[in-house]
């Protein structure tokens, strides 16, 4: 009652999901917490109490490894950091490193390091594992030159108990029956007619697709892919987006990275709420029918100065030129049908770890909203990480101009002015009394 949380990511407190995990639980959750005495991490410690304190199911456990030296050896093969944690409910359990409390990740742009603080997160996915055998399962398409997915990426998707497996079209005559839902990431290459009319029956009957593919360097547009969305009113337009308004795209690396503006939706809320921005590097420009409302919606555009670079990858000037395509265009859409549902970027690089980190997360959480949004989110999905640091600042080259104009130039000037003014008016003063 008389402990208040005034740290600005909230790092002592709990959130609403954990609550709805935890005060759900039906069976008995033990977390060890693996520490020598007098090592203890006063956060953890602090994280540790109120999971107790929230339902009578959970009981934390103190383990010294000078006292219980094997103690870890049943669970994992890894060595055991100090303040790592062990959750287990009956048969499962899953073993949380003090790396994957506090996590660390590299800043591109300084050489050092970035430090989130993910133990709810961790936790709460962990308590969410244990006590729920069946978790949503992802397939992730292949066969087409797909790339792996981004280290980042693919960590959230883990912690967020979505098993993935791999599957080719080529081999199969239906989609498997625990599929969740189906990811396309980054293809090189298009699909066959035989594996376009699969994908179309599927979403059609109900089944749940994510797509992130951008222009390729050596196909263009990948038709028979995109004729999935063809079906339902939209069009990809041939080329790669640049914007010729400095707000509107990103001022560390140029006009091909677009920063589309969000419009309300499930899976865009969250950011459009928090003032984040998403990065879109080279672009596919989607357009959207008038006849597609209602099953459409655009989750992010590009500003009406916007132009489409027929030429893609062989452009030489980010200038309009004769035969460029006009916009405003989509760049993210969401495509209901029905029961089904696809989702589909149109950067087959906005994920890259690069570009997210660009983006403080907000490209990766985008897409891990679609996921969720799709497969039925559950509350241990939605726990994001707590930054230690601070966070990059997305701004337009406009206003980084605007804001050298003002550091350099009208700032300085302003307070030698008001120097002077102040000396000229005490010399005047002095003068006077004289």
């Amino acid at each position: 009652m008389t402990n208040y949380d005034i740290s600005s990511s909230k790092l002592y407190s709990i959130t609403s999901n954990t609550k709805a995990v935890v005060n759900n639980l039906q069976q008995d959750v033990t977390i060890y917490w693996v520490v020598q005495s007098g090592e203890e991490n006063d956060v953890i410690e602090n994280l540790l109490s109120k999971y107790e304190s929230l339902s009578d199911h959970i009981a934390v456990v103190k383990k010294n490894p000078d006292v219980y030296p094997t103690f870890t050896r049943q669970y994992t093969s890894e060595s055991v950091p100090n303040n790592s944690l062990i959750v287990e409910s009956g048969e499962r359990s899953r073993y949380i490193s003090y790396d994957d409390i506090y996590v660390q990740t590299t800043d591109i742009y300084s050489y050092s390091y970035s430090t989130s603080f993910d133990g709810e997160g961790a936790i709460t996915s962990a308590i969410d594992y244990v006590v729920n055998e069946e978790q949503p399962k992802l397939y992730l398409v292949e066969g087409h030159g797909e790339a792996d997915l981004p280290s980042t990426f693919a960590e959230q998707v883990e912690k967020d108990n979505i098993e993935t497996e791999s599957l080719s079209l080529l081999h199969t005559e239906t989609i498997p029956e625990d599929a969740d839902c189906l990811m396309i990431y980054a293809p090189e290459s298009d699909l066959s007619e035989d594996e376009q009319n699969l994908l179309a029956d599927y979403v059609a009957g109900g089944g749940k697709l994510l797509v992130v593919a951008g222009p390729t360097r050596e196909n263009g547009i990948l038709e028979n892919l995109y004729s999935l969305l063809s079906d339902y009113g939209v069009e990809p337009a041939e080329g790669i987006v640049v914007e010729s308004d400095t707000s509107c795209y990103s001022a560390f690396s140029g006009p091909a990275a677009l920063l589309p503006q969000l419009h309300s939706d499930d899976i865009t809320d969250s950011l459009i709420g928090s003032n984040y921005s998403v990065i879109m590097p080279i672009a596919l420009g989607l357009i959207v029918d008038d006849s597609a409302s209602g099953t459409v919606t655009e989750l992010l555009t590009t500003s009406g100065t916007s132009f489409s670079k027929v030429t893609g990858y062989a452009m030489t000037t980010y200038d309009y030129e004769d035969g460029d395509i006009d916009g405003p265009f989509a760049t993210g859409v969401s495509v209901r049908p029905g029961d089904g549902e696809m989702v589909w970027f149109t950067s087959s690089y906005f994920l890259e770890d690069a570009y997210n980190a660009s983006s403080s997360g907000a490209n990766g959480d985008l897409v891990m909203n679609a996921l969720a949004d799709m497969i039925g989110e559950s509350e241990a999905m939605a726990i994001r990480s707590k930054s230690l640091n601070y966070d990059y600042l997305s701004i337009s080259s406009s206003t980084a101009s605007l804001l050298k104009v003002l550091m350099i130039g009208a700032f300085p000037l302003a307070y030698l002015g008001i120097g002077v003014a102040v000396a000229w008016k005490r010399r005047r003063n002095q003068n006077e009394s004289n």
